[in-house]
């Protein structure tokens, strides 16, 4: 099993949630490290099984088992999210697999945990192992240099456009809201992205509100406030994409008060956290929760509102992956291997990016916050142009809506409000 290969044994993981092109990273690690004579060995469900000791989900991999996968969704490999640098017996046991293995290379597929996970395999392996992490997230929040996106982001926001255009028509036909909740942790990359894209009436993402907490009674209100200007302009329809990480930006404490208690809250889900400590978003119906509560806030002002929500993220992560993803990952297993044979690899692990069509291995050491175990997240920088333009083709209530008499009589009439009462319920919103 651990047979001496001169040119040495290396072995490929994914781990975390699923991403468009996990498929092309595989197959271009693969070809290329074989055609350079290495033996290539897949691990199935990530480190799942090798934390617990187990090598029987691991197989060798040839070219022929990878040739076509490149444009195929899902993973071949399948995923997991175990972190096996939070037990250091657990990374002891994944070290005993691959020393079973003879393993010298390892090639690793995922998010900022999973770029922490292989940087530990790395520290705890003392140069035995030479490791290249790949990132993917289809949120595009890890910190690569410029404007590199993470693959998987740009076909699923192809798909989540192709989803909202569709809803968007469906909104128009039958007179309806739809709440579309994108995924989207860190940061609103995806929502903006797809929100600006396909047109959408709204979009709100975490980093507008500059990284302080919101209620959510605020984020509603926001919603509330489109809707009657979108009234005031005679329709009653519309499309609203919300960033996922709007969760975090309001935390518990702010649902609770808003619902006024914990088992209120308890009736959208549940408040888990996964193996690497964070928040299982997946777990709490945040869209019918905002509709629920937006609903109860239109009928103090006397309106009834027809709304649909929406999650737009399992559906987005295994699709096919679109010629920019196919392409890209290409190019970054052929950059992991290519890092890993160089001298290079001797001196640090690195996660693998490419701006301008060069490779750049980037040290795990200045990726990685070794207090937190994270890359610091790449946010949407709501001060470029880029934003500008998004919020300015957004329907929300300005400042111009209160200061302009009409403006203001108009809306108030819509919610049956005087303009003093109207510019009292929801001119906090502009710093009116």
């Amino acid at each position: 099993m651990s047979d001496f290969n001169p040119a040495g044994k290396l072995a490929l993981l994914v781990g975390g949630g699923p991403a468009p092109g996990i498929n092309g990273v595989i197959a271009s690690v693969t070809i290329e490290a074989i055609n350079h004579g290495m033996d290539v060995f897949g691990v199935q469900d990530g480190y799942k099984w090798l934390v617990q000791g187990d090598t029987s989900k691991v197989r060798q991999l040839h070219i022929e088992n990878v040739s076509r996968i490149q444009l195929a969704g899902g993973s071949i490999l399948g995923t997991s999210r175990t972190n096996p640098a939070k037990n250091p017996e657990d990374l002891e046991k994944v070290l005993d697999c691959f020393r079973q293995f003879g393993i010298t290379n390892l090639v690793s597929i995922g998010g900022d945990d999973t770029a922490f996970s292989a940087s530990q395999v790395y520290k705890r392996a003392g140069g035995t192992i030479k490791v290249a992490h790949v990132p993917k997230t289809i949120d595009n929040d890890l910190p690569l240099p410029g404007a590199t996106p993470t693959f998987g982001f740009e076909t699923a926001r192809q798909v989540g456009v192709f989803v909202t255009r569709n809803l968007a028509e469906d909104a128009r036909t039958t007179g309806r809201w739809y709440l579309c909740v994108s995924m989207g942790r860190a940061a609103g990359h995806l929502a903006l992205g797809i929100g600006k894209s396909a047109a959408a009436t709204l979009t709100v993402i975490p980093e507008e509100f500059r990284g302080r907490n919101i209620s959510f009674d605020e984020l509603v209100d926001i919603l509330l406030g489109a809707i009657i200007k979108r009234k005031a302009k005679g329709r009653s329809y519309g499309i609203v994409v919300l960033a996922e990480g709007l969760i975090e930006c309001i935390g518990e404490k702010g649902f609770i008060d808003a619902l006024g208690s914990a088992e209120q809250l308890g009736r959208y889900g549940n408040i888990e956290r996964d193996p690497h400590g964070h928040l299982r978003l997946g777990e709490i119906e945040f869209g019918r929760m905002v509709r629920d509560r937006l609903a109860a806030r239109g009928a103090e002002l006397g309106l009834k509102l027809n709304m649909v929500d929406k999650d737009l993220g399992y559906e987005l992560r295994c699709a096919d992956p679109n010629p920019f993803d196919a392409e890209y990952t290409r190019d970054l297993g052929f950059g992991a291997v290519k890092f890993l044979r160089s001298p290079m690899s001797a001196n640090f692990g690195a996660v693998i990016s490419f701006v301008g069509g060069r490779m750049q291995a980037l040290p795990f050491d200045t990726m990685i916050n070794p207090a937190t175990g994270r890359m610091l997240p790449r946010k949407v920088d709501v001060d470029s142009e880029s934003y500008e333009c998004a919020k300015r083709y957004m329907i929300r209530l300005d400042r111009e809506d209160f200061e302009n008499p009409a403006k203001l009589s108009n809306l108030a009439d819509v919610a049956s409000l005087t303009p003093e009462q109207f510019r009292k319920r929801f001119g906090y919103l502009v710093g009116c």
